[in-house]
């Protein structure tokens, strides 16, 4: 089984707010968009995936994505994560009504293709399922077989709620890129050890991570 997976990429300027203690403000918007670059060229070279849509009203990260091989699909509900994940999953429906169907974080930058396809493999088994995040408290990956709705619960106890809401838990090991986002500068660190994508690792060049 092949996916299409949905990205979400929210306006870099108010992006990745709780790295301040990492990146200075004028250095954020580029490090998130460095995230998503690696996590999308990471994501197109994993077997398991077909094609991208990511889901954005921002300008350069629609331009510099689309570079490199993502469909942009405009966030038109502007309802924040959910209603943009639900509103992408949409889209891609539109034209492939059977497509399974993922959503995937934007803030990857450890991404590996090898164990991307290994979870995906995972949640074909299932017609939803969800990859908790390093923390065990979010979801870094939400999965909808054939036919399935995405039902994204993402945002504060993400874990909890999908699988209140039925979604399968996978329980694997050995794919920490795939869960290991980024929001602060803890989690920065833990992701560059994992060892990150290109763009991200130019980024974070020039920033002074505590504890580093």
């Amino acid at each position: 089984m092949q996916w299409t997976l949905v990205i979400p990429v929210k306006p870099l300027a108010r992006a990745k707010s709780r790295l301040s203690d990492a990146a200075a403000d004028g250095l954020r918007p580029g490090l998130a968009l460095a995230f998503a670059q690696d996590t999308l060229a990471a994501a197109l070279a994993s077997p398991a995936v077909r094609d991208v849509a990511v889901v954005t009203d921002d300008a350069l990260a629609g331009r510099e994505l689309a570079a490199l091989g993502a469909r942009i699909v405009t966030d038109e509900p502007g309802g924040g994560l959910n209603a943009a994940l639900a509103h992408g999953a949409t889209a891609v429906r539109a034209q492939r009504p059977e497509s399974p169907v993922a959503a995937l974080n934007a803030d990857l930058p450890a991404l590996r293709p090898a164990e991307l396809a290994r979870v995906l493999d995972a949640a074909a088994e299932f017609p939803r399922a969800f990859l908790p995040d390093a923390a065990a408290i979010g979801t870094t990956l939400l999965a909808a077989g054939p036919g399935r709705e995405l039902l994204p619960a993402f945002g504060t106890d993400s874990r909890a709620r999908h699988r209140a809401g039925g979604a399968e838990e996978l329980r694997l090991a050995d794919v920490d890129s795939v869960r290991q986002d980024v929001d602060t500068a803890e989690d920065l660190r833990a992701a560059l050890a994992l060892g990150v994508g290109p763009r991200t690792a130019a980024a974070t060049a020039r920033l002074l991570i505590p504890g580093q």
